[in-house]
């Protein structure tokens, strides 16, 4: 681990950072789902209490297993969005106790990791000095997953001792790379998951109606992956304000299926229970739309390396 400055360019950790998708969006060969169709997925309600409820409706639903893909956010509102959730300390303070991002990976891995069918996890920063909204950076200089999560908090700490933080926030940049990873695993299942201490950026000068730069970019991107495989869980760490990610599907115009989720992590983990009953809490809200969302991926047939021309 290079012990300088960091930059996803040259740091023996990082790999060169990487646009947000390689290549331009692939054309689908692929029949238009039917307008019955797409409303019947535009929106996903939450419908389930319990984690054996999500578990029984994913085997109904056919999936037994899938790809988990991580986003992690190192923009530099993480130094002052954790004064009430956090003491006061910035969300990616490294010390004896676990910050938001690693409580929050270390339950992604004990809940989420059993759906992931081969433990390796692409793992990407975003809102760094180097990438700010533009572009994301491996976990690894040679573009390689972590092996389990075990090994993605081994990376993080490494990572985060080093990495200035930046920004603005968008979230488009990393889910093109995941799009990217989609389309070069010929069009299988994957789950984005993204911890992030704040919305989309958008600025004082941007009039009520309008959409920032950001806010664009990201919809953008979302609509541009309801045409893949693919689901995106924003995992929400430090005092917020949610209420935009909260609302934010009713911003994103007409998709393939509603493919966006959001988790207060916060509030979850601010639960009077014990930390079990919190986990299987996390994993309810996480996994909740998973089973709707995977039955709309097959019914539009978006599955396989037919699709991607």
């Amino acid at each position: 681990m290079s012990q300088g400055p960091i930059s996803p360019r040259t740091s023996s950790t990082h790999h060169p950072s990487l646009p947000a998708s390689s290549s331009e969006p692939q054309v689908h060969k692929k029949k238009p789902p039917s307008s019955s169709a797409k409303a019947k997925y535009a929106y996903i309600p939450d419908n389930f209490s319990t984690l054996d409820q999500v578990t029984a409706a994913l085997r109904e639903a056919g999936l037994e297993s899938s790809n988990l893909i991580l986003g992690i956010d190192f923009t530099k509102s993480n130094e002052w969005t954790g004064k009430v959730s956090f003491n006061n300390r910035s969300l990616h303070a490294v010390g004896s106790t676990p910050n938001p991002y690693e409580q929050a990976i270390s339950i992604i891995g004990k809940t989420l990791a059993p759906f992931d069918e081969d433990n390796l996890i692409p793992c990407f920063g975003f809102g760094d000095a180097t990438t700010h909204d533009q572009e994301v950076f491996s976990f690894h200089n040679d573009h390689s997953p972590c092996h389990g999560f075990e090994e993605v908090l081994d990376c993080y700490k490494k990572i985060v001792s080093h990495v200035k933080l930046a920004g603005p926030t968008s979230y488009g940049p990393v889910v093109e790379a995941a799009i990217d990873i989609v389309e070069r695993t010929g069009g299988q299942y994957h789950v984005l998951v993204i911890i992030a201490d704040g919305q989309v950026t958008r600025s004082v000068n941007t009039s009520d109606g309008q959409l920032s730069p950001q806010e664009e970019k990201t919809i953008n991107s979302i609509v541009n992956a309801s045409s893949y495989p693919l689901s995106i869980i924003l995992v929400g760490v430090g005092d917020g304000p949610w209420e935009d990610m909260k609302n934010f599907d009713d911003k994103i115009p007409a998709r393939e299926f509603d493919n966006f989720q959001f988790v207060n992590f916060t509030a979850i983990m601010a639960k009077n229970a014990t930390p079990s009953e919190k986990e299987a809490s996390f994993a309810v809200a996480a996994l909740m739309e998973i089973p709707i969302q995977y039955k709309a991926t097959v019914e539009f047939g978006l599955f396989g390396p037919a699709q991607f021309a």
